[in-house]
């Protein structure tokens, strides 16, 4: 089985991970799952020995049972949060992420069949851009940067408490 990038010590979890921004038909597209009660965005691990590139499109395929392509990196975020009584315990995460913008596929259909790594059962959903600011989704950069046109790569850190 392969290993994601990444280690706890502690209570703190650090964790290299891949995320995918897609978006169809002014809509983007989150996943959540039957215990958590918030979105979060499609990506995961980066494992060892794999790119942040072969991760996100492992990790979209795994997720939606649809092969999207990269179009483009598009956000780096460091992310420092803590997820209080949700799945993850009560770590104190510590994430950088490769946020990329995936290549329009034109519908919105998908095929998905997936688990957490707790092997919780996941959903994923649809959201309109504009309504994002009406739901609890992570991480919340994106509510802002959808609203925009971006050429360039971002940096961006937060300290989210989900």
């Amino acid at each position: 089985m392969p290993y994601d990038c990444g280690f706890t010590k502690e209570n703190n979890w650090f964790r290299y991970r891949a995320a995918a921004i897609i978006v169809e038909d002014g809509c983007v597209l989150f996943a959540g799952n039957d215990v958590d009660d918030y979105y979060y965005s499609v990506g995961g691990g980066v494992h060892m020995n794999e790119t942040a590139e072969e991760a996100v499109v492992r990790e979209v395929f795994e997720e939606t049972g649809v092969h999207y392509e990269i179009e483009r990196l598009a956000v780096i975020h460091e992310n420092f949060f803590e997820d209080v009584g949700g799945t993850l315990g009560d770590l104190k995460c510590h994430e950088v992420a490769f946020y990329f913008k995936m290549k329009s596929r034109g519908t919105k259909e998908l095929h998905s069949n997936s688990v957490t790594c707790g092997n919780i059962k996941e959903h994923m959903h649809w959201i309109p851009i504009e309504e994002l600011d009406k739901v609890r989704a992570f991480p919340t950069f994106l509510k802002d940067y959808l609203k925009e046109e971006h050429k360039e790569i971002v940096h961006i850190v937060t300290h989210e408490q989900v």
